[in-house]
Formats: structure tokens, C-alpha cells, sequence
């Protein structure tokens, strides 16, 4: 079958810190950065299927990976060339195909295909926030989608678990290339799709069909389910979808209402109820699998913080994910009751309060919420702020007060800043510095490690256990995260029970068959699992050349060398001029500038002598491997050297 014709080209994404969409979830996910304003223009559209086998940013997976797994399906099983061009047959009658295209290997990025009959049916579109520092100038990793797009005529719809941007945050870029499937959610995640799709206008609006948990519907041949499940953002769903072997059931990102670690009425009907069912293959959330027992319960974050509002004798200053709706609604709520004012800083804030308002999850009366200009109108103790920036994100609102840049907020000592978010591994730095700030003005700082003003909205391995033997399914497969916490998942219920054969973790790409409702098979070769990245106006496959380059540039900059060479005699017609950036101040660095022009010129004579015609190339070559060798010895640094002759 020949791959689907290209798409459209798409816009690029805003910057993460500028972007008026949704905030992701971010507990435990990698840090989401401040990048400069986006260039207008439309983008270049990769054709997603590159022989560059580089991995996404969480890198290749560290340590032996034999003894260790539960089961070992094939997943271990190196990526090699021949995956790019790997394309399975269709499935058989007798066969229920799984194939995980993103988020088994990382957080984010999130992806999930279900072959079966003449129907293929996929589960979240995410992308993945990187870091500055492996994947320079790169705004966002995409999953593969190659093997929809050799499939677009078959997918009859993409099913949306929340709104997160690690489960919707690629739609704008994808799903043009699998031919533009309907979109199935609750209504909350629909209205945060459409929102984000108006930062997109160039691209054509996907159909949006809103469907609530309790229902199923046909689509295709098949009957598919939705179920309500507990998470950090309201109206967030499991998907089942009914196969002649059995269902398949998908959690998305989840964790348990419970008391003292049992679980609520609610959770217990509604596994209960889905246990009830014939289910033939599991797949559920990693994120937290590597904590034991059960997460704290919102329900005790609300009543924490409701107890600092009513109690603070200042201003109260909250700093949360833009993601936590039911928490920043709590917030809300309380200070208005309390005839508090309420102030938003933060775009994501804004407009995910914007969207709670349309949605009905908020209702609030006109001058609850005012502007920042106002604060000086009211008393202290009757002013509450929400702000983004918890992470310690540089130009984020709470990082801006901290350090008395802010226009209209001004801490004093009489201030109470609540951080109502854990600290994003790599984010440790950051969050310090924060902290050091809002010391510096004398304010009081409560903190998840003080208090229980944060939860997790992903379960610990004992909710997960819980969930997994509730459901009963034949088969499971951990998803939603690193190796490590699919890992993890994939021990605890083999602990809890589980036979180990009836587990696969997965890589992105594996192709995963249940033969006959009962025998599991895993394909030796992978789809191809390459990740696309938003690069500025491009959306294509990562090259690994130019990341490199990006690397070495940012660590001891370039030595740029421009000369002019007769091509008759091979002498310099002057004296090389000489560009540096990132490498030396030139201004200070004279008696090595002195040095360099000189063996420049040596170089381009010597290697020019008795050359007739004269090659330039070789030239360039030469200077290049002379100049780094001088330079590397001369200061200890490896520049990019760029020789640039012109030949006159």
C-alpha cells in the first residue's frame, strides 16, 4: 500500500510560554520552557517517514533490559533502517491488532492505534514538551504517523481521553495527514480543541463530536464505550471498544477517588462495571507507577486550601498548573463566598477560566475577578491571586512578582504565596530560585512539602493494582509513560497476581497482534516510530545533523573565517577577516586573533601550492581540520570553525 497523499502544510505552534491554548498536565512531566515569539508564515510539512532512527527526547532507554521485564514480547528488539519502511498487512479476521505510535517510551506525546476487522481507531493525539538542551530550537516531538497515513481510508475516528496538551496538543499538525478523521470527546475537551484549533487558521477544523461517559455508539463495524475516570482536569474518559474477542479498554491519564485507600462509591461502580465485561486487552496510565500505596486525594488539597484562604491575614498569592480547573474553581469559589476578589495572572489561566465559564464548571459573579490594576483598591486580606509560574518559569507572572518586575503586584511581608504544584523533575533549579525570590521580599512560602496543597492527577501503583484487577482483561499493556514507570506498572501487577505472559511493554512502533482472542504475538520489525518535531516553520522528521550542530554551537559557539583567495597564485588577497560568536570576545582575544590569521594564511598557501585549477573545497577542508586542531589547543574549546573562501 502506498503511503497517503501529503497534507496541507500546517502553521507552526506558538511557543509553550506564549500560547493562549490550555495548559498541559504537568505533574511529572519535563520542564515546558520560555521560548521567543513565534515568525508568522506557514510551515513545511515533512513527509514523516525518514530513515533517522534518533529517539525522542527521553533518549534511549539505560540499562539491561533482559531479566528485568515481566514478559519480554519483542519490544526490546533495536530499531533498525528496515522499520521506516516496514508496513504490516492488514489483520486478519481472526486478529485484534494494538500499536502504541507514542507515549510508551516518554511522557507526552501520547498515541495509540487499534486495528480490527476494516476498521482502525485511535486514542489521543499528543505532543511532547523537550528541553533546550537535547533538542536545541526544537518547540515540540510529535508521534510517527506513517502507518495511519498508509491507513488514513480505514481510521474511523480519533478518541480524545482530556484536554491536556499531551493528549491533544498534535491534532493541529496530525491529523490533516491521516485524512482528517472525527474527533470524539467530552464536551469540556472539545471546547478546549476548538479553542486551540483557532491559533490554526489555515488549517481545515476537524469535525468535533461530543459524546459523555455512561454511552457507546457504532463507529464502524464496532461498538466503542466511554466511562468517566478520575483525573486532574474534568470531564476526562476511558474508551472500550468492543472486538469479537473481547473489549479493549483505554484509561488515559487517571487516578482513584478513595478514602484512606478505598476506593469511593463512584470508582467502584464504575469498574465494577466495566469488570463485568468480556475484556480482552488493557491499557492503563504509568505516570506514577513508581510511587507506592495511594496518591493524596484532592478532596484534601480543597480543604487545605480553603483553610489558607479563610486563615491568611494578607494577600494570598497561589501559584498552580493552569491545567488544575476543579482546583482553581474550588479556589473561586471559596474567596468568593468569603467576599474576597479574585485576580488571574497568566495567560493559560485566563483562558482556561474563560473556557470553565463557557462549559457551565464555573459560575461567578461579575466583580468577583478583577484586573491586577485594581488590587490597590481593596484590602490586603481581601485580594486572592492565581498565577502561573510555579515551576519557576522565567517569564511567568509569579516569577515576574518575585523579582519586582511586575507592573502592579508588589510583594510584601505580609503576603502568603501558596505553591500548589510538585517540582517537574529538571525543573529543581528553577523552583529554587523562585523560592530564593519570594524569600527575598519577606514573604511566607507553603509548599507541597509543608502542606497538602498539591495531589497528583495520576494514580501510585496501588490504585493502579486496584484498577487492573477490577478490569480482569486477558491481556495487559502499561502506557503512559517513561520505561522505568511502564516498568514498574508492569512489576506491581505481576506482584498483585497477573500472570507474567499476559503483560507486554511496548516501544513506540511495536505491532502488537492477539491471535484468536488468545495468543499474543509481537511483530519483529516496528512502523516507523522516528519522532516529528515542530522546528520553527517545519514539521518533519528529527534530523539528528542538525540538532548536533545546534549542540555544538551552544557549547563553545562558531570561528567563522572569511578569505579571499586568487585563483591563480592560491595567495590571500588580504588579511582574513574573522567572525566569532559564542567562542571568544574578539576585543580581548587579539594576540590569538594575530596567531589565527596568520596559520590562516600559511594554511590556505600551503595547501593551495602547485594546485591548478585551484580547489576550493579542499582548501576549506583543510583550514577547517588545521583551525579547530590550533584553536582546541589554544583555548581548550571546540568552536563550529566555518571557512568561507571566495575565489576571485
Amino acid at each position: 500500500m502506498t503511503p497517503a497523499p501529503a497534507p496541507a502544510p500546517a502553521p507552526r505552534a506558538p511557543r509553550a510560554s506564549e500560547s493562549n491554548s490550555p495548559a498541559p498536565s504537568h505533574e511529572g512531566r519535563p520542564p515546558q520552557g520560555n521560548r521567543p515569539a513565534p515568525r508568522s508564515g506557514a510551515p513545511r510539512s515533512g513527509n514523516g517517514n525518514s530513515n533517522n532512527r534518533g529517539r525522542s527526547n527521553g533518549g534511549p532507554r539505560g540499562g539491561s533490559r533482559d531479566n528485568r521485564r515481566p514478559q519480554m514480547r519483542g519490544g526490546n528488539s533495536p530499531t533498525t533502517k528496515k522499520d521506516a519502511d516496514y508496513h504490516p498487512d492488514p489483520v486478519a479476521p481472526n486478529v485484534v491488532r494494538i500499536v502504541p505510535l507514542g507515549g510508551v517510551e516518554e511522557v507526552g506525546r501520547n498515541m495509540v492505534a487499534l486495528e480490527v476487522g476494516n476498521d482502525v481507531y485511535v486514542f489521543d493525539v499528543g505532543f511532547q514538551f523537550v528541553s533546550e538542551e537535547s533538542t536545541p530550537g526544537v518547540d515540540y516531538v510529535l508521534p510517527n504517523t506513517t502507518y495511519l497515513e498508509r491507513n488514513a481510508a480505514r481510521v474511523r475516528g480519533v478518541f480524545i481521553t482530556h484536554g491536556h496538551l499531551d493528549h491533544i496538543g498534535g491534532i493541529p499538525f496530525l491529523l490533516n495527514r491521516f485524512g482528517n478523521p472525527p474527533i470524539y470527546a467530552q464536551n469540556l475537551t472539545n471546547v478546549m480543541i476548538a479553542k486551540r484549533q483557532e491559533e490554526y487558521p489555515d488549517v481545515p477544523k476537524p469535525e468535533l463530536i461530543t459524546v459523555e461517559a455512561g454511552t457507546s455508539r457504532m463507529v464502524g463495524d464496532h461498538k466503542v464505550s466511554f466511562f468517566a475516570v478520575t483525573h486532574s482536569i474534568p470531564d476526562s474518559m476511558g474508551i472500550m471498544v468492543e472486538t469479537p474477542y473481547g473489549n479493549v479498554v483505554v484509561t488515559g491519564d487517571l487516578k482513584l477517588e478513595h478514602e484512606n485507600g478505598i476506593p469511593t462509591d463512584k470508582e467502584q461502580q464504575v469498574w465494577g462495571g466495566i469488570g463485568k465485561e468480556n475484556n480482552l486487552f488493557f491499557i492503563a496510565d504509568s505516570t506514577n507507577a513508581e510511587r507506592d500505596g495511594f496518591s493524596i486525594p484532592e478532596s484534601r488539597v480543597h480543604t487545605t486550601l480553603e483553610e489558607i484562604v479563610r486563615g491568611v491575614s494578607g494577600r494570598l498569592i497561589i501559584g498552580t498548573f493552569a491545567s488544575q480547573f476543579e482546583r482553581m474553581i474550588r479556589i473561586i469559589q471559596i474567596a468568593e463566598s468569603l467576599g474576597k476578589k479574585i485576580v488571574t495572572e497568566g495567560r493559560s489561566i485566563k483562558t482556561n477560566l474563560e473556557i470553565a465559564q463557557k462549559t457551565g464548571l464555573l459560575v461567578v459573579k461579575k466583580d468577583t475577578i478583577i484586573p491586577a490594576q485594581e488590587i490597590q483598591d481593596y484590602p490586603a486580606d481581601k485580594i486572592v491571586i492565581l498565577s502561573t509560574g510555579a515551576q519557576g518559569e522565567e517569564f511567568a507572572a509569579l516569577m515576574r512578582i518575585a523579582t519586582k518586575q511586575h507592573k502592579s503586584i508588589t510583594l510584601t511581608p505580609r503576603d502568603t504565596v501558596v505553591l500548589s504544584s510538585s517540582v517537574i523533575p529538571g525543573n529543581e533549579i528553577s523552583v529554587q530560585k523562585l523560592k530564593d525570590n519570594l524569600f527575598r521580599n519577606g514573604a511566607t512560602i507553603i509548599h507541597y512539602r509543608s502542606s497538602d496543597v498539591h495531589s497528583t492527577g495520576h494514580g501510585n501503583s496501588g490504585e493502579l493494582v486496584w484498577i487492573n484487577q477490577q478490569v480482569g482483561a486477558k491481556f495487559f499493556m502499561p502506557g503512559y509513560g517513561y520505561y522505568s514507570m511502564t516498568w514498574s506498572h508492569a512489576k506491581a501487577v505481576e506482584q498483585a497476581g497477573r500472570a507474567k505472559d499476559s503483560i507486554v511493554i511496548a516501544d513506540n512502533g511495536n505491532v502488537i497482534d492477539i491471535i484468536d482472542g488468545n495468543r499474543l504475538e509481537v511483530h519483529k520489525q516496528k512502523v516507523p516510530n522516528s519522532p516529528l518535531v515542530v522546528d520553527g516553520f517545519a514539521i518533519g522528521d528529527m534530523q539528528e545533523v542538525v540538532i548536533r550542530d545546534r549542540q555544538a554551537l551552544s557549547k563553545d559557539g562558531m570561528f567563522v573565517i572569511i578569505a579571499t583567495v586568487n585563483l591563480k597564485t592560491g595567495k590571500l588577497r588580504k588579511s582574513p577577516d574573522i567572525i566569532s560568536r559564542g567562542f571568544i570576545y574578539l576585543r580581548e582575544s587579539q594576540d590569538l586573533l594575530n596567531q589565527a590569521r596568520l596559520l590562516i594564511k600559511k594554511t590556505v598557501e600551503d595547501s593551495t601550492r602547485g594546485m591548478n585549477p585551484v580547489d576550493l573545497d579542499y582548501v576549506k577542508n583543510t583550514l577547517t581540520d588545521t583551525m579547530s586542531g590550533f584553536l582546541f589547543s589554544a583555548t581548550n574549546k571546540a568552536p563550529m570553525v566555518i571557512p568561507v573562501l571566495i575565489g576571485v
